[in-house]
């Protein structure tokens, strides 16, 4: 779903989730660190004039790289960001985000209006337009969404999207375009949850709900029912994926003929691919290689701090590990980690300056961001090996520590191909080792490493992003016991009574200023205990080829989730 915290394959459940739905948008610049943003030359912007050469023309193909392969483009099981790539493509939201992150209906959204909220804010009138098509002919209609919701919020399911939609108590439908939807409670995110894609009833309704996950559709094009402005007509896995404008789409038809997503075993193999014409757009290039990029006549480069974060998370399943043991299953032991973590090198020497430190789930510069109320962990060596000492490790005979017999040994997935992350294991295996911790950094294809491993919850310790898909701070799905696998996505089977109860609460008003109180203390109670390490909010850098094109007022907007596509409908191509 649009709505649920995606884990970014480069980089990135409602802060923006407004975690997906990570999410959340609200990266504002500081006063003391400016982000890099290259400024775009008039030819590369495609601004439209009175002249005929800048304005859209239809038709033409636009190519663009990743190194990581989708999972799946049904929307009821998406999240991670190359498979809501293409779903971005292929499905049209039941209601948009404008530049701001609020809330929009756009001519392409299915919504005919913003949604009706009852005074006690429990009842959302939702009204669909009366044109919206699948790509099979048959109509969109209430019956779509009402089943999309009931299948999201059924726990046999196992949608990564549930905690958005398991406050509902019931769809009503008032006619073939509209719905009531009754919350069991005030859900202050609810309506991000409407930032959503439907399913197609009539394709999927006599599916079992334990069969849906491995349902054809959503992994077999010739199956895949959609309502966007594009079709997905191939899929080659770990080679490319291809969309074809539907010639019968309802909606306002898209200038560009096709689009084409080429895979490559890694960033820096793609970015040469975008320097060499192969390809005209890149996501995430690098930072180390946004000089060579800036370098090209007829490229250009967006970077602004993203609604992203990077974290090291840890697992607290006993059945991962040898002899049961979780090494790192105290909170002494994780507060040493995190001083013995050089966080701010690795924004200097990694991300080149361009991240800023997070000691909580919260973006910086979101209002939800609880500041000094947030444990901040400084880099310091002595500290770490002193909280250790404290908790019982002690050094074994190769100098790694040691207590009640199990070495302090684990494994650290991150996805293979990504270069930051790379670089950012081998700095945290380096500055564990200090300390007496062994590390393993193990990189893993992306796809494969979702469905074998993050979904469901098999690994010592992973170096992972989530992003925020709207503005919205809560992140209940990611850090609520109630959320394990398969239905949620705490995948570290944490658990923390005190933060199960506060991320209700933070939800059950929506006065900003008593949810601003209570995310100060999931900050101070979330710093202190760590499930992750939280390390820093970090920009993508999208690399584009001047020959695509776009009025000012679609141009891509790196502080959205799949900001990069920002009303991609609108984009042309100069031939």
């Amino acid at each position: 779903m649009g709505n649920v915290r995606k884990w970014a394959t480069s980089f990135l459940v409602l802060m923006l989730i407004g975690l997906v739905i990570a999410g959340c948008t609200n990266s504002e610049k500081t006063p003391d660190t400016e982000p890099t943003v290259t400024p775009e030359s008039t030819a590369g912007t495609g601004t439209e004039n009175d002249t005929d050469e800048n304005k859209p023309v239809d038709g033409g193909t636009l190519t663009v790289g990743t190194f990581s392969d989708i999972v799946t483009v049904n929307p009821i099981f998406v999240q991670d960001t190359s498979s809501g790539d293409a779903v971005t493509l292929l499905y049209a939201y039941l209601y948009d985000l404008d530049r701001s992150g609020n809330v929009t209906v756009e001519p392409w959204s299915l919504a005919a209006e913003k949604p009706q909220i009852s005074a006690d804010g429990k009842t959302y009138t939702v009204k669909l337009k009366n044109t919206a098509k699948w790509s099979d002919g048959q109509p969109v209609t209430a019956d779509d969404l009402i089943f999309t919701f009931d299948t999201i919020r059924n726990p046999d399911v196992g949608s990564p999207g549930i905690s958005q939609f398991d406050k509902v108590d019931s769809i009503e439908k008032v006619d073939d375009h509209t719905v009531n939807i009754k919350l069991k409670q005030v859900y202050a995110p609810f309506q991000y949850s409407l930032f959503s894609q439907l399913v197609p009833a009539h394709v999927l309704k006599d599916v079992p709900a334990a069969e849906l996950q491995k349902h054809p559709y959503g992994t077999d094009p010739a199956k895949t029912v959609t309502n966007g402005a594009w079709k997905w007509s191939e899929w080659k896995q770990t080679q490319y994926l291809s969309f074809e404008a539907d010639p019968n789409y309802w909606g306002q038809k898209p200038h560009i003929q096709k689009v084409i997503y080429k895979i490559y075993a890694d960033q820096n193999t793609e970015v040469q691919a975008l320097i060499k014409g192969d390809i005209d757009m890149v996501q995430a290039i690098p930072v180390t290689q946004v000089d060579a990029v800036k370098g090209q006549s007829n490229l250009r480069v967006i970077l602004e701090p993203g609604p992203q974060y990077e974290y090291l998370g840890f697992n607290f399943d006993p059945k991962n590990f040898k002899d049961n043991f979780v090494p790192f299953g105290t909170q002494k032991t994780r507060q040493a980690i995190a001083y013995a973590l050089n966080r701010q090198g690795m924004v200097d020497n990694v991300l080149k300056g361009t991240g800023l430190l997070m000691n909580a789930p919260f973006l910086p510069n979101s209002w939800a961001n609880p500041g000094d109320a947030a444990v901040n962990y400084n880099y310091d060596k002595e500290q770490a090996k002193k909280l250790l000492a404290e908790d019982g490790w002690v050094a074994g005979d190769d100098g790694i520590l040691v207590k009640d017999g199990h070495r302090f040994s684990f494994e650290l997935q991150y996805n293979a191909g990504n270069s930051r992350r790379e670089q950012v294991s081998a700095v945290i295996q380096q500055n564990l080792k200090d300390v007496g911790i062994e590390v393993m950094p193990k990189g893993i294809d992306f796809a494969a490493w979702v469905d074998q491993n993050l979904t469901p919850g098999k690994y010592n310790a992973i170096l992972l992003s989530w992003s925020l898909s709207n503005p919205d701070p809560d992140a209940e799905s990611i850090f609520s016991s109630k959320y394990f696998p398969p239905t949620g996505q705490n995948s570290g089977w944490y658990k923390n009574e005190k933060l199960d109860e506060l991320w209700v609460k933070g939800y059950s008003t929506v006065d900003q200023n008593e949810r601003k109180e209570i995310y100060k203390e999931v900050g101070k109670e979330i710093s202190t205990d760590l499930p992750y390490i939280f390390m820093y909010q970090y920009g993508l850098p999208q690399g584009i080829n001047a020959k695509v094109q776009y009025a000012e007022e679609h141009r891509p907007e790196p502080t959205l989730a799949y900001g990069y596509l920002y009303n991609i409908i609108n984009w042309w191509i100069k031939g």
